[in-house]
C-alpha cells in the first residue's frame, strides 16, 4: 500500500502537468488567430457622464473603418509579439501606417502600469499574482509604451476569450481634444470569433491628481470588430514590412533596453517641439546610433 501513494501522486502530477500544456497550446492558438489580414470596423461611444459641469459636452460617436494586416514578428513558447499595420487609401495604391503593436507574455512578473501625463510606474508581480496568465504588452506606432495588463485565456462553451482592467494614456482620438481627463481606465475583451476577432472595451474617463482621489468623468463603450479576409488584399502591408523590418527591429531592441531598467518611467512629450513618432516614422532614420539617440532623448 505504501508503494500506491508515489505512483498516485505521479500519475496526478503528469495529469496536471499534462492539462496545463494542453491549456497553453490553447491559448497560444488563440493569440495567434488575431494574426491575419483584417477588414476593421472602430466603434466609440460616450455612454454616461458624471461632471458637474453644465456646459460639459460629450466626445462625438466615432466609427471607422479600415484594412488591418497584423502578423507575428516573434513567436516563442512563452512570448508572442503581433505587429499591426493599418492600410489605407486607395486598393490599388494604399498607404501603410505602422499601427499598433501587442506582446503577449506568459506568466510575465514585470509591468509598466501608466500613472496619467506620460507617467509609467514599474511593478514587479509575485509567480502567483500570474500564474497561468498572460499579459498583454500594448505599445505605441513608434513602439513606445501604452498599457499593459495581465488576465486568464478562458476557453468554454466554445467561447475563447481573455479579459483584463488597467490603466492607460488618452487614445489619439482624445488627446488633442479633451484636458479634463488624463487617463483612461480601460476594460479590455479579446474574443476570438467565428469571422475573426472582437476587441470590446468599457472605459473610465478618468482625472487623476496627487493627493485626491481618482474621478471618473465619464464612461465609454468601444467595439472594434475584425473580419478576416484572404491575406492577398494585405499584400502592400507585406512588402512594406519587408522593406521596414530591419529599422523597427533596431527601434524594439532600444526600448527593450529602456524597459529593462526597471524603474518608472516619464517620457517627454516633445523634443524641440516634435512630437516621438514624427521622428521614428521618418524614412530618413535608419541608422541605430541615429535612433537610439531619438529614443533617449525622450526619456526623463
Amino acid at each position: 500500500m505504501k508503494k500506491v501513494v508515489p505512483v498516485l501522486a505521479i500519475v496526478l502530477a503528469f495529469t496536471l502537468s499534462s492539462n496545463a500544456q494542453k491549456k497553453k497550446t490553447l491559448d497560444q492558438e488563440a493569440i495567434k488567430a488575431m494574426c491575419g489580414c483584417f477588414e476593421v470596423t472602430f466603434n466609440f461611444t460616450e455612454t454616461f457622464n458624471y461632471s458637474n459641469d453644465s456646459l460639459y459636452r460629450p466626445s462625438e460617436t466615432k466609427v471607422d473603418k479600415g484594412l488591418e494586416y497584423a502578423f507575428a514578428i516573434e513567436d516563442e513558447d512563452d512570448k508572442i509579439s503581433i505587429q499591426h499595420l493599418l492600410q489605407v487609401g486607395r486598393p490599388d495604391s494604399p498607404h501603410i501606417v505602422k499601427h499598433w503593436r501587442q506582446d503577449w507574455l506568459f506568466q510575465n512578473q514585470e509591468f509598466y502600469m501608466y500613472n496619467g501625463d506620460n507617467n509609467w510606474t514599474f511593478e514587479k508581480k509575485s509567480k502567483d499574482d500570474v500564474k497561468g496568465q498572460w499579459t498583454q504588452k500594448v505599445f505605441q506606432v513608434d513602439d513606445s509604451p501604452r498599457y499593459e495588463g495581465s488576465g486568464t485565456w478562458v476557453h468554454v462553451d466554445g467561447k475563447h476569450y481573455w479579459e483584463n482592467k488597467t490603466t492607460a494614456p488618452l487614445p489619439r482620438r482624445e488627446y488633442t481634444k479633451r484636458n479634463d481627463y488624463n487617463i483612461t481606465l480601460r476594460g479590455n475583451r479579446h474574443e476570438i470569433t467565428d469571422f475573426g476577432w472582437v476587441h470590446d472595451q468599457d472605459n473610465e474617463k478618468v482625472l487623476r491628481e496627487a493627493g485626491k482621489e481618482d474621478v471618473i468623468i465619464a464612461k465609454e463603450k468601444g467595439y472594434n470588430t475584425y473580419k478576416k479576409v484572404d491575406d492577398s488584399r494585405c499584400q502592400a502591408s507585406q512588402d512594406w514590412w519587408k522593406a521596414q523590418q530591419d529599422k523597427w527591429a533596431l527601434v524594439r531592441t532600444k526600448w527593450d533596453a529602456v524597459y529593462g531598467r526597471n524603474k518608472d518611467l516619464t517620457l517627454a512629450e516633445k523634443v524641440d517641439n516634435k512630437v516621438l513618432f514624427k521622428y521614428l516614422l521618418d524614412d530618413e532614420i535608419t541608422a541605430k546610433k541615429e535612433i537610439n539617440r531619438i529614443i533617449e532623448s525622450f526619456v526623463k
